[in-house]
């Protein structure tokens, strides 16, 4: 049973807001909203308050190659301005990409440690774009995957699942683990989008076949959609893998009225899909569930739909002001349902 008005952790550094370009949407004012709600809505007495340190050069050479790391140490400090087109840095970057990676792995101890079973670490940069020896889409360091790659060396963690649900494809995290079976990668995001990857048939590799599930959404989709997703593939599919922990990619720019996608999230659709990810790490994992921040670009849909996060994180039954809109979901997209579980049938009981 989920507990009511449990108190959850939240991985939070002033220094987050170190890394930031006011003429760019990746920028601190995205923290900078969801700490002033947390606070109008007195919600602080609740969280258990987690500060991280910089993750260790070797805890980060697991996803990522040492040069690329050393580059954008020297690329900081030279006076860079981008490692790629969409991507910044400013003098502080290396340090605080360093700090952002250190914030999943503070929640991952947070988790581990029984010291909060739920933790949400609100860092950036974000992190699921970046690939081994690549920055790409605002991402320098894969805070997700270098979070799962030390659970499984350092804690011994057998089965990891990754629910990523940011608009975006996290072709990193996929590509740092999609031929592990102990590993089991899920990505929900909206298609056409940048960056161009995760297509239905992305599904692994060798031994890891099967524990990549790729679930492209068309532009337009909301609610209905995403928990049609969420109730006959993704947990299902969890229900099969039983993992010991579950990772979330939080990426809130799903909301409906995020300037750089097209979706139609209600903050009561961030509740619904978190309160089925908690359900699901009560029967498995002993409640043991992370999420890190990525995107999220409407400042006060992203604070409200963090919110809602929170509530249903801690079972707070705080009032939710956006509902989901009762509708059936769209024909098309019932369509991709049909097409995805009659492709992934060979690998999950569906």
């Amino acid at each position: 049973m989920i507990k009511k008005s449990e108190k959850i952790g939240i991985v939070y550094h002033p220094d987050y807001l170190l890394h930031t370009r006011s003429d760019h949407p990746e920028r601190m004012e995205r923290l900078e909203k969801i700490i002033d709600l947390l606070e109008e809505k007195k919600v602080f007495e609740r969280i258990e308050m987690i500060e991280p340190e910089p993750a260790k050069i070797e805890e980060v050479a697991l996803i990522h190659d040492m040069e690329y790391i050393r580059s954008i140490d020297k690329a900081c400090r030279s006076g860079q301005y981008y490692l790629d087109m969409d991507t910044y840095i400013v003098p502080e970057s290396y340090r605080i990409a360093l700090l952002s990676a250190g914030g999943a792995l503070a929640a991952l101890q947070g988790v581990l440690s029984n010291k909060t079973r739920r933790v949400f670490a609100l860092n950036r940069p974000p992190g699921h774009h970046a690939e081994h020896s690549r920055a790409m889409g605002f991402c320098i360091f894969n805070n997700v995957a270098v979070a799962t790659a030390v659970a499984r060396t350092a804690y011994g963690l057998k089965k990891i699942a990754i629910v990523d649900w940011d608009v975006h494809h996290g072709n990193g995290t996929q590509h740092s683990f999609e031929s592990n079976p102990d590993v089991l990668y899920i990505s929900i995001h909206q298609s056409p989008a940048y960056p161009g990857t995760g297509d239905i048939y992305e599904v692994g590799f060798g031994p890891g076949k099967g524990y990549t599930i790729n679930i492209p959404l068309p532009p337009g989709s909301g609610d209905p959609e995403y928990l049609m997703f969420f109730n006959q593939l993704i947990i299902p599919v969890l229900d099969q893998f039983e993992p010991e922990l579950i990772i979330v990619s939080a990426g809130q720019d799903i909301y409906s009225k995020d300037p750089l996608a097209g979706m139609l999230v209600t903050h009561s659709g961030f509740y619904r899909m978190t309160e089925a990810l908690v359900d699901l790490s009560e029967r498995y994992c002993g409640g043991k569930l992370m999420l890190c921040l990525e995107g999220g670009y409407h400042l006060d849909g992203q604070a409200g739909a963090v919110l809602q996060v929170l509530n249903a994180l801690g079972q707070w039954e705080l009032e939710i002001s956006e509902e989901s809109e009762e509708r059936e979901p769209r024909d098309d997209v019932q369509q991709m349902l049909r097409k995805i579980l009659h492709l992934q049938n060979k690998y999950w009981d569906l």
